[in-house]
């Protein structure tokens, strides 16, 4: 290791460990927050966002949460465009754009840049250019986070925390910091909401399924939120010929869109379909769920294929065992993210097969789902990362450290 990766070791180091020092007695009662969102994937860079918006609204932070695409949350969040959520508001992210807006909303302390999607120049100008009459107090310029991508990658723990000094433009001088979700005490952990082991203790499946008009009659629960994996048509075939009888919880979108072509595209107001030997298969057609009943989803089911980052986080907190279908990359990076994530489960070797058949890393035929093993594995690891503080809890930390800093 040469001189300036011992540098940046150091300092990731004792940034990082100066945040975790922070007197929760000492820490400010409440800051205002700018999430800044882009919606390039299919929910997951949105729900990652809301889900940390309304955790954070929830424990007395004010939010505003700048999105470009805000759709979604009409039926992920109901009441979110109505400004139902208290402490938390919904901008546009057009707004930005517009100087004299801007110039009328308080200027927030933090700013959350998720996922590498890059702030407008008009934001920055309007912020930190000192030629303007209209410019916020330069003594309170905020504390500017860059909200990482989840993964178990080894470069996750070393360049967590690390300051990225902005070198060009109207920020030019400031300095953003890397905050990094992940699997371990050195990174900035998983999205878990306060109550969320009590709200899962007290779940009752049966009366969420008859709200949501799921005929149950004690068969086998899986549920599918996928992209389109080649493999698909083959976990259906194999579903027809268990023994056991099994009822497919297909979501709305995308994994409902290929199922209905693996069957042939059958009428789109079809909400259910059987298939195999006396119908040892059911496929039942969801509509969209909100973030709490897509968590209830979670709960209620015995297997559950999960996609994208927000709800991996949600699978390993529904106690059930999971399979993850990684969001493809064009370079095949997803396969050493994909490797690194089972690593961190200690995921037995069926499970790591299926995962790599499903993503299709490999052309293999599907493998019977061995439930007692992978539940098993999910157990262990949700039991190690429950004994972990939340991200919320971690970055708001950080913030407090880096404001003592200021």
């Amino acid at each position: 290791m040469n001189f300036t990766d011992c540098l940046i070791e150091y300092v990731s180091w004792r940034t990082c460990r100066q945040a975790r020092r922070v007197d929760n007695s000492k820490m400010k009662s409440a800051r205002l927050w700018d999430i800044f969102c882009k919606v390039i994937d299919n929910y997951g860079d949105i729900g990652t966002c809301w889900r940390l918006a309304a955790d954070l609204a929830s424990r007395g932070q004010n939010v505003r949460l700048w999105i470009d695409d805000s759709s979604a949350l009409a039926w992920m969040a109901p009441g979110a465009l109505q400004g139902r959520w208290p402490r938390l508001e919904v901008l546009d992210w057009e707004n930005v754009w517009d100087s004299a807006a801007t110039a009328r909303l308080a200027p927030a302390d933090v700013w959350i840049e998720s996922f590498g999607c890059e702030l407008p120049v008009e934001l920055l100008e309007h912020r930190f250019d000192t030629t303007r009459s209209n410019r916020p107090d330069p003594g309170a310029d905020p504390i500017w986070i860059n909200l990482e991508y989840l993964s178990a990658e080894g470069f996750v723990e070393r360049t967590h925390c690390l300051p990225s000094p902005v070198m060009y433009g109207p920020a030019s001088g400031h300095t953003k910091f890397f905050f990094n979700p992940g699997f371990s005490i050195h990174t900035g952990g998983l999205l878990r909401e306060s109550g969320l082991a009590k709200r899962l203790a007290t779940f009752d499946r049966t009366s969420w399924l008859e709200s949501h008009a799921i005929g149950w009659q004690g068969e086998r629960l899986i549920s599918l939120f996928c992209y389109e994996p080649a493999a698909l048509e083959g976990l259906l075939e194999r579903l027809q010929r268990d023994t056991t009888s099994t009822q497919l919880l297909v979501t709305n979108g995308r994994a409902a869109a290929a199922v209905r072509r693996v069957l042939g595209n059958p009428p789109a107001d079809l909400k259910s379909h059987s298939m195999g030997p006396s119908g040892s298969l059911s496929v039942t057609f969801l509509a969209p769920l909100s973030q709490a009943d897509f968590d209830h989803l979670l709960w209620s089911c015995n297997l559950n294929f999960v996609r994208g980052e927000d709800s991996l986080v949600r699978a390993i907190w529904a106690e059930k065992p999971f399979v993850w279908q990684i969001y493809p990359q064009h370079d095949n990076a997803h396969h050493t993210k994909l490797a690194a994530f089972l690593q961190v489960m200690d995921a037995p070797q069926s499970l790591r097969q299926f995962h790599q058949t499903w993503n299709g890393i490999d052309s293999q035929v599907l493998q019977q789902p061995d439930l007692t093993e992978w539940t098993d594995a999910a157990l262990k690891a949700g039991a190690r990362l429950l004994h972990q503080s939340d991200l919320t809890t971690r970055l708001l930390k950080f913030v407090e450290q880096l404001g003592q800093a200021n």
